[in-house]
């Protein structure tokens, strides 16, 4: 899978962490069931186990 993502604020080319899930230095993520959305320091990108293949997913932190 080449990556053809391109941030929308910044304009620059997003670097992947999982298939289907892209981050940019300036704070914004796509993945590819959320489309784009600005990342806090509460999510945490995960592989999550789907019968035969991973899937990336997040999760969050929860307050203590």
């Amino acid at each position: 899978m080449t990556n053809k993502r391109i941030c929308p604020i910044c304009n620059s080319k997003m670097k992947q962490q999982f298939i289907g899930l892209l981050h940019c230095k300036c704070g914004i993520s796509y993945h590819r069931d959320l489309g784009y959305f600005k990342r806090n320091e509460n999510m945490i990108f995960v592989l999550e186990s789907k019968k035969i293949k991973q899937v990336p997913v997040i999760i969050y932190k929860k307050d203590k």
